[in-house]
């Protein structure tokens, strides 16, 4: 079984809805509406898999809103925010390695966002409308 069917059989068993799939890419958009997280793209880029999270757009350069998100890094157990090449989005960005995934380290890294987002939500509404 390649990694890229081991990965989406474990998000079917995880319960998480594959919305878009590219299979020449190794690549899904996955969404669990219960826990939060819709959009999230989780690429098969052998030897790793990335999964990264639209959060929000920076409207403007607040220097406290990234010092905040960086504070929030220091609590999240799997991943963590980052900038996408334009510096214009916060993204939350995880990498695991494809050849010993398991189960439970992919419900981890899920989990980790989930809570991130349920925590923080607060936080992270009040960053996107600066």
């Amino acid at each position: 079984m390649s990694n890229f069917s081991k990965v989406k059989e474990y998000l079917h068993e995880l319960e998480y809805d594959i919305l878009t799939e590219d299979t020449q890419s190794e690549l899904v958009v996955v969404a669990n509406h219960e826990q939060g997280i819709t959009g999230l793209v989780i690429d098969c880029e052998d030897p790793i898999l990335v999964m990264e999270q639209h959060i929000f757009d920076v409207k403007s350069d607040n220097a406290d809103v990234y010092k905040d998100l960086l504070k929030i890094n220091r609590e999240v157990i799997h991943g963590g925010f980052a900038l996408d090449d334009t510096g214009k989005k916060v993204i939350f960005r995880d990498t695991l390695e494809l050849e010993n995934l398991d189960l439970n380290e992919l419900e981890g890294s899920l989990n980790s966002l989930a809570m991130m987002l349920s925590e923080y939500s607060d936080k992270i509404l009040k960053f996107a409308k600066l």
